[in-house]
């Protein structure tokens, strides 16, 4: 499968400026066809979603084919595509609504490997219904969470699971369709957060079997909101607070207001860029997003392992997590060193790779760093080995002068 990262650095007008962006986890870069799609939209014929003039059913048009680009990418339903702002602001209006249903004795299971945006609205949800907050903690020495560590904390009461399908700081990715079966086999729901995990490998609901599964499109390319996709059917089945003449219709009713056509635009624009990232491939988008991510996972696989390689190569390093199936994340300290310190010295080097516990709040207490938390680096399919070799010349100028 022929990926020339060159072909796609030139797709990025931001990348002209130089800068080794190793930021990606927190957001990655737009393709010049994205930015055009929101810029169309916003100044195109549009009003609110209706058959009767032109603007309305533009309007249709570009929530429609929002709700089917996510669908080939997830590999679900469109019916059960909803559109959010954020990830966090999605959690927050689900745990709200699924808490309804709960009541004392009910236990709700989150972990400390999650980003806070998958453990504290459940949290509060808990809190809120008189139902018990069960915790699965993550193997600090290797960054796992395994199957029995959900499996532990399991029991008829559970009524929902909250994991993440990749640490967005040790890049961790726990075994999440062997999970789901064990916290099906107890009757509860699984909500899982594929913020980090969606711009790093093929995604298909079948495989995942989650009941709720969602992500982040500015972390693959695209503008700053989020997408939920569950079964319609299971989304008919809950009650959620709305205004009371808006509709009743799923997945509308757990839509809030009239919709940023503009960023569902961009949406699709990005998830059509992922389809079309190997040239010459044949099918449908679902079938060329398909091919498209099985490119990116082997080309970020091979530059992992260069990084790591030379990351290992510098003195006093100390990495945090180091499970078999990840992605490509690395967490890391230098001993003596501060890493925002770190952070700012490559910064002045046009390299961007930021420090933080970065909402990955509780997973940094139990690593003991505290809130400051580490340096991170993260790989996008735009990065190169120059790039890396850059990183690393970087971090072995700020350390000899420290030494």
């Amino acid at each position: 499968m022929n990926y020339d990262v060159n072909r796609v650095r030139a797709l990025f007008p931001s990348l002209n400026s130089g800068t080794a962006h190793f930021d990606g986890p927190g957001g990655s870069q737009v393709p010049q066809s994205v930015g055009n799609a929101v810029c169309n939209t916003l100044v195109a014929s549009i009003a609110n979603r209706g058959s009767t003039t032109q603007a309305e059913r533009n309007a249709e048009e570009v929530v429609v084919g929002f709700r089917q680009a996510v669908a080939d990418l997830i590999d679900c339903d469109p019916r059960g595509v909803i559109y959010g702002r954020s990830w966090t602001q999605l959690t927050y209006d689900f745990s709200r609504t699924l808490a309804k249903r709960w009541k004392s004795g009910d236990e709700i299971v989150v972990t400390n490997l999650d980003h806070d945006s998958n453990i504290r609205p459940w949290v509060q949800a808990a809190e809120s219904a008189g139902a018990t907050v069960r915790w699965a903690n993550f193997e600090v020495t290797t960054g796992e969470l395994p199957v029995a560590t959900i499996e532990k904390v399991l029991g008829s009461h559970t009524r929902l699971v909250a994991i993440t399908g990749a640490s967005n700081v040790l890049g961790t990715r726990p075994d999440i369709s062997t999970i789901a079966k064990s916290v099906h086999a107890v009757g509860a729901l699984l909500y899982v957060d594929g913020v980090h995990l969606t711009p790093h490998t093929p995604i298909s609901m079948k495989d995942v079997n989650a009941d709720f599964y969602g992500f982040s499109s500015y972390k693959l390319f695209g503008p700053h909101c989020a997408a939920l996709v569950a079964s319609p059917t299971l989304l008919e089945t809950l009650a959620n607070d709305k205004l009371l003449p808006s509709t009743n219709e799923v997945p509308e009713r757990f839509e809030f207001g009239t919709l940023p056509y503009e960023l569902m635009a961009g949406v699709t624009a990005a998830i059509d860029f992922i389809a079309d990232l190997v040239p010459n491939t044949l099918g449908a988008r679902r079938d060329r997003i398909v091919s498209s991510m099985r490119a990116i996972e082997a080309y970020e696989g091979n530059l992992f392992g260069y990084l790591n390689e030379g990351i290992a190569s510098l003195p006093r390093i100390i990495t945090y997590g180091h499970a078999e199936h990840r992605t490509p994340t690395l967490y890391m300290n230098f001993a003596g060193l501060e890493s925002q310190m770190l952070s700012r010295h490559l910064a002045s080097k046009n390299i961007n790779a930021p420090t933080s516990n970065f909402y990955a709040f509780e997973a940094s207490l139990a690593l003991g760093l505290g809130e400051n938390g580490a340096l991170r680096v993260g790989l996008a399919p735009y990065n190169t080995r120059a790039e890396v070799d850059r990183l690393i010349d970087g971090l072995a100028e700020m350390l000899m002068k420290r030494s």
